[in-house]
């Protein structure tokens, strides 16, 4: 019997390239997987809009917060399995102006914090690690906009009251700058960051040293997107949920192996890699259920504390359908 044809689109991770070029292969699964352009933001997102809107694909990467609130509304279109192509700690991800008054995140008491979005996986983890840290959540005063241009996101929703937008054609950048706002969190740098003497800075200079302390405190490299599929091709082979979800697993694992062996993408690769097993163990990068219980669990119930659900969302229902297959 000729093995199943699905198609599935990724942003190029480096760690799934090895699924994409088809050296690595799910059983019984004529598994293509489409990858976006290289390092084009633009592309990836379009990967996301194609998971969820093509209908010549089965599926692919996805927003973990937007398959949550598809199944707090009652909404089983997609079966989430768990595969989590993108990880970040976020500490990286705050910024604030060079020549400003914010020092450190006891100096975020009771400013004014803008975010790219108000209900993105990232955003849920930037409230988790801003708490972490000692800022007190409830005096912070909240906006959400563009750090830079104006982007398009599949996360359209209404600002809760007391969340602020900025007006027409102002961006978040230029709000730092001019002292309208205090620090902002987002994904991508912004433009005028620099590291040593650029106006806009990041708060925390020793990055790696807040992101060791986090992982201690919570054991979690905390993860954004997720692998999904359409129901109704999960539903005629449920078995191919974990045939996919084992052979994302067994790439991981060559990826790995490969990154240790042959470690010559950086000069100190080698050296960054050992670090980072000592503090977080082998697989840094898990796939699968068990070993992504204890992030999912603090994702769920972060959403939850900040009103994104209206009810916390148990793992074991974010994801039923591979419990099932």
């Amino acid at each position: 019997m000729a093995d199943l044809p699905i198609t599935l689109t990724c942003s190029d991770y480096a760690r799934i390239m090895l699924l994409a070029s088809g050296e690595v292969r799910a059983e019984g699964v004529d598994l293509r997987l489409i990858t976006s352009k290289p390092a084009s933001w633009d592309d990836r997102q379009e990967m996301m809009r194609r998971a969820m809107h093509d209908p010549a694909v089965q599926g692919g990467e996805a927003s973990m917060a937007g398959q949550l609130r598809r199944i707090e509304q009652g909404d089983r279109s997609y079966v989430a399995l768990p595969v989590f192509v993108l990880r970040n700690f976020v500490a990286r991800d705050v910024y604030v102006r060079g020549d400003g008054k914010i020092r450190g995140p006891k100096d975020l008491a009771g400013k004014r914090i803008a975010m790219f979005n108000w209900v993105a996986s990232g955003t849920i983890w930037y409230r988790h690690f801003l708490r972490s840290v000692g800022v007190d959540l409830d005096r912070v005063e909240w906006w959400v906009g563009d750090c830079d241009t104006p982007s398009v996101s599949e996360h359209v929703v209404t600002l809760p009251p007391g969340v602020h937008a900025p007006a027409p054609g102002r961006v978040l950048s230029d709000m730092l700058l001019a002292g309208e706002i205090d620090a902002i969190c987002n994904p991508q740098r912004p433009k005028r960051y620099h590291p040593a003497n650029g106006p806009i800075v990041r708060l925390f200079r020793d990055i790696r040293a807040v992101d060791r302390t986090y992982f201690g405190a919570t054991g979690v490299y905390p993860p954004q997107h997720v692998m999904i599929m359409r129901r109704e091709a999960w539903e005629r082979n449920r078995w191919i949920a974990r045939a996919i979800t084992d052979a994302f697993a067994h790439c991981g694992e060559l990826f790995n192996r490969a990154t240790r062996q042959f470690p010559y993408v950086s000069p100190w690769l080698d050296l960054e890699l050992e670090e980072t097993v000592a503090v977080m163990g082998e697989d840094f990068h898990p796939v699968g259920l068990e070993a992504n219980r204890r992030a999912m669990e603090i994702f769920c119930e972060q959403a939850h504390r900040a009103g994104i659900t209206a009810r916390r969302i148990a793992v074991a229902e974010y994801f039923a359908e591979f419990l099932e297959s």
